[in-house]
């Protein structure tokens, strides 16, 4: 747990409380996350935990409190988001040639990562020859491409059924050993928040305070055995 504290602190939201009018959102929100780690905020739906992304994006103001993030974002919708009409490369490619690259230079950047990204092969088709686990996978590259510091992912899993979501949760641990970016997971699944987290914050209902911060054990590659589970389950469900 100390070992934590050696390292850079890449998102910092302290005492951070949200209103709508007169409607309290959220309430003394204290966050950190450190360089490299996979932190998941979770919590009931309608909670506010979308509402903290947005804040840590810059796309709402908050109320009180405090932000700080040492690095560049990128944020990751549950929905793809892919133009159907550009081959997988073209898209994963846009966060390069939105910044002035040519075409044919940032194909050169990206293509390497197909390989990484379980992608290979794929780089020629469009969205529509793609399944939904693929399509996320695309999806995620593009957000990796924009910035592959801090990571903000809503959900990105949540439309898939649960076969492909849980080999979609094993290829994401994967692909973090490989690319060691900070990512900020919401979610409301408290087996997907176990199987992929160094830490958990788990949300009240609205207003949303902090009922608790869990740490998870990832020294012996990523098994928790099923008994671990088990009782970290139930104490995250008492709590919600």
């Amino acid at each position: 747990m100390n070992s934590y504290h050696n390292k850079k602190i890449k998102i910092s939201i302290e005492n951070l409380c949200k209103n709508y009018d007169d409607v309290e959102v959220l309430k003394d929100i204290n966050i950190k996350v450190y360089e490299g780690e996979f932190v998941s905020i979770l919590g009931p739906s309608g909670c506010g935990k979308s509402t903290i992304f947005n804040i840590v994006a810059n796309l709402t103001s908050y109320s009180s409190g405090s932000l700080n993030i040492d690095g560049k974002l990128s944020y990751m919708y549950q929905k793809d988001l892919l133009l159907p009409y550009k081959t997988i490369i073209d898209n994963v490619s846009l966060p390069i040639i939105l910044k002035k690259e040519k075409k044919k230079k940032a194909h050169e950047v990206v293509k390497p990562y197909f390989e990484i990204f379980g992608l290979s092969g794929y780089e020629y088709k469009y969205p529509k020859e793609l399944s939904g686990g693929m399509k996320q996978r695309a999806n995620f590259l593009r957000t990796f491409m924009n910035s592959n510091d801090i990571m903000l992912l809503d959900e990105p899993f949540g439309a898939l059924d649960s076969i492909t979501k849980t080999s979609m949760q094993k290829w994401l641990l994967d692909v973090k050993k490989k690319v060691n970016s900070t990512i900020l997971l919401i979610t409301h699944d408290i087996d997907e928040a176990i199987m992929l987290s160094d830490r958990v914050y788990v949300l009240s209902k609205r207003p949303a305070v902090v009922k608790k911060e869990f740490f998870i054990d990832r020294s012996q590659d990523n098994e928790y055995s099923s008994d671990d589970i088990s009782k970290l389950k139930k104490e995250i469900l008492e709590l919600l």
